[in-house]
């Protein structure tokens, strides 16, 4: 009976100091699962460091490893789900290469695979990073999954596992700039849901910024939820009725104590820096739904491929 085949999707960029050691636990995972076979997926964002060139040495002794090198940084939203459609396995297992997705959780994912669940997510309940950092990402799933119109998975990151029927899915939807995580839960499939502490970064540091977090904060939101949009129509029409009341409500004070009743310069000043900024942040929020619809229109590729490596 032909072996079925796993694959490991790994997205990296200037990982050179655990790509190694990825690649080992990995293979040492396998070694314990002899009744599947395996390719491993590195799609490389155009590393500045020595990424590639350990990557192509482990390549050369090792075929079931593979390689996407891109021909610029596509970013950390393109990369990897391009690296997914290129996945030939029976299921797709997405894996950082920053090793906080712990490589041994390969072998309960696929076990729950097999109980016939076409998605398994790995969903993080605790994290060694730092509690500034992890309360924040809470507060964003919580607050996400509040103002989404499907219900997302909190705590995960995209690590998990997903059938060839899900990938096949994906092909198919031709977004150019995906939100995973909400695809996958728009997608509708019921998932396994499994448990686990992430491990505090080793060695390197994070590539991870304040705008990466930010892309994929809004992202997740014009895609997935309407309500902004509806929050700035009912509060531009709740403030409009609110001004209407105040401006009566001074013209009837004045016109009762002309004398007495100075309306003076302090509220139209207040008032025109509150209706501005209420402007600007909705007419901000509009801009990134635009953003958004253009991005989907350009119909551009989600990468340039410099080169591939074991794929023949």
């Amino acid at each position: 009976m032909t072996k079925k085949l796993i694959s490991i999707v790994t997205p990296c960029y200037n990982e050179e100091e655990n790509v190694a050691e990825l690649y080992r636990q990995v293979q040492q995972v396998f070694a314990t699962l002899p009744d599947y076979r395996y390719e491993h997926i590195f799609i490389d964002n155009a590393s500045r460091d020595r990424t590639v060139e350990i990557l192509k040495g482990i390549a050369a002794a090792d075929r079931n490893v593979k390689i996407i090198v891109n021909s610029r940084n596509f970013g950390h939203i393109r990369s990897p789900y391009h690296a997914l459609l290129q996945a030939q396995g029976d299921a797709v297992i997405l894996l950082v290469a920053d090793l906080q997705d712990p490589p041994p959780l390969i072998r309960d994912f696929i076990e729950t695979w097999e109980k016939g669940y076409k998605i398994v997510l790995g969903v993080k309940t605790q994290s060694k990073e730092t509690a500034a950092m992890f309360l924040v990402r809470k507060i964003y799933y919580d607050f996400i999954g509040r103002l989404s119109e499907i219900e997302l998975t909190k705590n995960n990151t995209g690590f998990g596992l997903y059938d060839k029927k899900i990938i096949e899915i994906l092909r198919g939807i031709n977004d150019p700039y995906p939100y995973f995580r909400g695809l996958v839960s728009d997608i509708g499939f019921e998932s396994a849901k499994i448990e686990y502490t992430q491990p505090a970064r080793k060695r390197g540091i994070t590539k991870n910024n304040f705008y990466t977090l930010y892309d994929i904060a809004i992202l997740g939101i014009t895609n997935h939820s309407k309500v902004p949009l509806r929050i700035a129509t009912m509060l531009g029409f709740c403030m409009s009725a609110l001004s209407l009341l105040l401006a009566m409500g001074y013209l009837i004070a004045k016109l009762i104590f002309w004398t007495q009743f100075s309306i003076g310069i302090a509220p139209l000043v207040i008032g025109l820096f509150l209706f501005s900024s209420v402007q600007l942040f909705f007419i901000g929020i509009i801009g990134e739904y635009i953003g958004s619809i253009h991005t989907q229109v350009l119909h551009r590729p989600l990468v340039i491929e410099k080169e591939r490596i074991n794929f023949d």
